[in-house]
């Protein structure tokens, strides 16, 4: 159960409801809590370690975000993800990472180009050990190197602005073991072409890379779809 992991991510600079908020927040992105799950306040607050009040606000937060929906009767759960919701929000990555392909190819450094092979490294390395959470990580550290490579600060904070929506997303695809091979080889293919500046094949790639990631994922929520109707 996603109660028996959650810890509070203390931080000094922030209010106590801010960090409750936060903890919450990523235990939802990052799939710690499912779709669908509820979250008793009691029980938050004395897991963390804290009173209702700073739950309550954090939760009423997430609410606002739209990750978190409430329920008659039952009270708060996370919010599903739709298929609705995972179009929009890869349309759009789809088009800030096509074009930071492009930008990538024609602006990355020699450091970069070692720095984003390294990052290729680490992310195969996290696929062999078969650890959700780390191939989450090293495939946004890969992602964030052709960012990084683009030099244009308004593309970054467009990315950023995505960036825990996309998470959210993410995890949802690397679930599925099957496609990790496949993972691996559009990263090489992406990283190949940034590298020897092959524009149309780095735009292409990318494309192909994340067209891929809806068609997992939409798999995978049907199948919860079905599986919640046969219930």
């Amino acid at each position: 159960m996603a109660y028996d992991n959650l810890k509070l991510n203390v931080d000094d600079y922030l209010p106590l409801r801010d960090v409750v908020f936060n903890t919450l927040r990523q235990a939802i992105l990052t799939g710690e809590f499912l779709p669908g799950e509820r979250l008793m306040e009691v029980t938050l607050a004395d897991r963390l370690g804290v009173s209702r009040t700073p739950v309550r606000e954090a939760i009423r937060k997430l609410e606002l975000e739209g990750l978190v929906i409430m329920v008659p009767r039952r009270g708060a759960q996370v919010a599903s993800i739709t298929v609705s919701d995972l179009k929009d929000v890869l349309e759009v990555r789809c088009e800030l990472e096509e074009f930071a392909a492009k930008l990538a190819c024609e602006r990355i450094t020699e450091l970069e180009k070692k720095t984003l092979k390294d990052a290729e490294d680490e992310f195969e390395n996290a696929i062999k050990k078969k650890d959700l959470k780390m191939i989450a990580e090293k495939d946004v550290a890969f992602h964030d190197v052709i960012f990084d490579a683009t030099k244009n600060k308004r593309l970054l904070q467009m990315v950023n602005n995505l960036r825990e929506q996309m998470y959210r997303y993410r995890i949802e695809y690397i679930k599925d073991f099957d496609y990790h091979e496949t993972l691996v080889t559009e990263h090489r293919t992406i990283m190949d072409s940034i590298i020897t500046g092959d524009v149309d094949t780095a735009k292409e790639a990318m494309r192909q890379h994340i067209y891929n990631q809806e068609l997992i994922v939409i798999k995978n929520l049907k199948k919860q779809e079905d599986e919640a109707k046969s219930i």
